[in-house]
C-alpha cells in the first residue's frame, strides 16, 4: 500500500466517523467506523476513546487482520477485534460502523428482533434486523469483542450480509456493515429510523403484523436485486 493509498483509506474512515454525530447517531465517544483494504489486508478504524470533536487524521489507527498497530500512536477501539472478525468472515463487506444510536439500542436492549413493519425496512433488509444470541460467561472471559462478532455473524448465518447488512447484538447496540464507509453510514442511518418508527407502530398496535412478503420482496429486489431500477445507471449507462 502506497502512502497516498493509506491516507485515503483513513481519510474516508475519518469522514465516516465524522458523520455519525452529525446524523445524531452517537453521543459522547459511543461509536465507531472503520474500512478496509482488502489489497493491503490493513483495516482503519476510530481510535478507543477520543471525542469526534478531537478526532483528526493523524488520530485514526491502522492494523492488520490481527489487530497488530501498522500505524498510528493511540490504541485503536476497543470494538477492533469485532470489526475484524466480521471483515475476516465476509469478504463482501468494505466498512463497518457500530454506534449506540437510541432507537436500536432500545431493541437491543428488550432483546427483541425488529420486524419488517413497513417498506422503509423493506428496503433496507427484507428480514427482520437480528438479534444477537446471548453471550455465555466463558465467551466473554475468553474475549468478548472477538465473541461479539462471532455472534453477529451467528445472526446473519447463511445468508448474504449485504442482504443482512446489520444487526443487534444483545443488550448492547447495533452494528452495521456496507461495501464502503458511505454505504455503512447510510445503513446505520437507515436502522436508527427503522427501528424508531417500528417502536411506534407497535405502540400504536402491540399485535401489528408484517407488511405482506410480496410487498418486502418488490421493495428490496427494486434497489438491491439483479434488475434493480432504484435510482440513477452510471454515467456510461445512461443514454
Amino acid at each position: 500500500m502506497t502512502a497516498g493509498q493509506m491516507r485515503e483509506l483513513r481519510r474516508s474512515v475519518l469522514d465516516a466517523n465524522l458523520s455519525l454525530p452529525r446524523h445524531g447517531l452517537v453521543t459522547l465517544t459511543w461509536g465507531n467506523a472503520s474500512a478496509i483494504d482488502r489489497k493491503a489486508g490493513l483495516v482503519a478504524i476510530k481510535p478507543s476513546g477520543v471525542d469526534y470533536a478531537q478526532l483528526t487524521l493523524e488520530d485514526i489507527v491502522v492494523v492488520d487482520l490481527d489487530g497488530a498497530v501498522i500505524y498510528g500512536r493511540k490504541r485503536p477501539s476497543t470494538d477492533t477485534p469485532t470489526h475484524l472478525r466480521l471483515y475476516q468472515a465476509w469478504p463482501q463487506v468494505g466498512a463497518v460502523v457500530h454506534t449506540h444510536s437510541t432507537w436500536a439500542t432500545v431493541w437491543a436492549q428488550a432483546q427483541r428482533a425488529i420486524p419488517v413493519y413497513g417498506t422503509t425496512h423493506a428496503d433496507l433488509c427484507r428480514d427482520p434486523i437480528p438479534l444477537t444470541r446471548q453471550l455465555t460467561a466463558t465467551e466473554v472471559n475468553a474475549g468478548y469483542e472477538l465473541a461479539t462478532g462471532l455472534v453477529l455473524i451467528e445472526s446473519v448465518g447463511e445468508r448474504s450480509p449485504l442482504e443482512v447488512p446489520c444487526a443487534l447484538a444483545r443488550g448492547h447496540g447495533p452494528f452495521c456493515w456496507g461495501v464502503s464507509p458511505n454505504d455503512a453510514v447510510e445503513k446505520a442511518v437507515t436502522l436508527e429510523q427503522v427501528a424508531r418508527m417500528a417502536f411506534f407502530t407497535q405502540q400504536l398496535d402491540p399485535s401489528a403484523s408484517s407488511l405482506a412478503e410480496h410487498i418486502i420482496a418488490k421493495h428490496f429486489l427494486r434497489k438491491h436485486g439483479e434488475d434493480a431500477y432504484y435510482g440513477q445507471a452510471a454515467a456510461d449507462d445512461q443514454s
